[in-house]
């Protein structure tokens, strides 16, 4: 997974990371690399740098072999509790997968080969765009993050057009797409046709129609639709018919959606004498009652001694940067997941 010289480099440098290191060296002046578990590492390309020696790009079936070392030892490895000590699991996976893609780029890489290792990246991005969601920007950048995942997406997508296929799981990534991409507006529309037509919906309209009528790609319109129309109750019933990767996508809309609730029943329900019940704003809300409690706090909701939401258009206000944290939305995720492990997400098998 790692050329020979890059390996002897990096060791004699001490540049090996700890996930790459030979049992029991670690603490050595300069750690031994373990060429069974060594992964080239991502180089940022320079003006005056040699061009890469053509043996030291790995084929195809060594780079899929890379992406599965990835998932299976690094990312869904239940001993290295991957996700508490993400700024190690996840800076790591994330530079190898870049390796990846720029030997892919570089021997034009394209077919089930390609699909095969982009579908693992994609579900691996998504992913951590929610079980990441909130940590400190030295751990994990939304913005890099999605990035990259929008590059893998749009590459995804280009191959399944190529028609080399059949490509079983596309029906899966039309639908995550669909889902990450919630309402996303065409830059070529209109102004006056915003409020109706997104990129995403656009894609969707492209594809052929085995494709469109399958049930989860309808669902992800439906939902894409009910943004679109700025109805977040229907948005929320319908996201309960969500898969794990799915709710996943989500996700990170999640807090624009629950706001634009909020401001609605602010406006609808704005009476000095109006009382709604915590327990059924905690049910559309899809959220625990304590947390749908702590959300109205944040948005200058009041909610009385008796579990009684007082809405206010008045009193509604935005909460300050950093003050509203996304993981406040992670039950409505986390409980699809149920006995799901990294490995069988990013895999796909249950």
């Amino acid at each position: 997974m790692c050329p020979a010289q890059e390996l002897w480099d990096r060791e004699s440098q001490n540049r090996l990371h700890r996930f790459e290191m030979v049992p029991g060296t670690e603490k050595f002046r300069k750690p031994r690399g373990d060429p069974l578990r060594t992964v080239k590492e991502y180089s940022r390309p320079a003006a005056g740098k040699d061009v890469m020696k053509p043996s030291d790009l790995r084929p195809p079936d060594v780079l899929l072999k890379t992406v599965c070392y990835l998932i299976d030892e690094i990312a869904g490895s239940p001993s290295l509790h991957p996700w508490t000590e993400a700024s190690r699991v996840y800076s790591f996976v994330f530079d190898r997968l870049r390796s990846v893609k720029q030997d892919m780029i570089i021997q034009r890489l394209s077919g089930k080969d390609c699909v095969a290792i982009l579908e693992r990246t994609v579900r691996f991005h998504i992913y951590a765009s929610y079980r990441l969601c909130g940590e400190p920007l030295r751990i994990y950048d939304p913005r890099i993050n999605d990035t990259h995942l929008q590059e893998y997406l749009s590459w995804l997508f280009d191959c399944y057009k190529s028609g080399s296929g059949p490509y079983p799981n596309q029906v899966e990534f039309q639908t995550l797409g669909l889902l990450y991409n919630l309402g996303q507006l065409m830059s070529s529309v209109p102004a006056a046709f915003h409020s109706c037509l997104s990129r995403a919906m656009q894609h969707v309209l492209e594809l052929p129609e085995r494709l469109r009528q399958t049930a989860s790609v309808k669902l992800a319109v439906a939902i894409n639709q009910a943004f679109l129309a700025g109805n977040p109750v229907r948005l929320l019933r319908l996201a309960q018919r969500l898969d794990f990767l799915q709710a996943c996508a989500l996700h990170r809309h999640l807090v624009t959606c629950c706001r634009h609730l909020l401001l609605i029943y602010s406006h609808g329900y704005n009476s000095r004498n109006c009382r709604f019940p915590l327990d059924r704003l905690a049910q559309l809300l899809s959220l625990e009652t304590s947390l749908t409690a702590e959300l109205c706090q944040v948005y200058g909701i009041e909610v009385n001694q008796h579990n009684q939401v007082l809405f206010s258009k008045s009193t509604f206000t935005e909460p300050e940067q950093g003050e509203l944290d996304c993981k406040l939305y992670h039950n409505m995720v986390s409980e699809k997941q149920r006995g799901l492990t990294v490995k069988s997400i990013i895999h796909n098998c249950s």
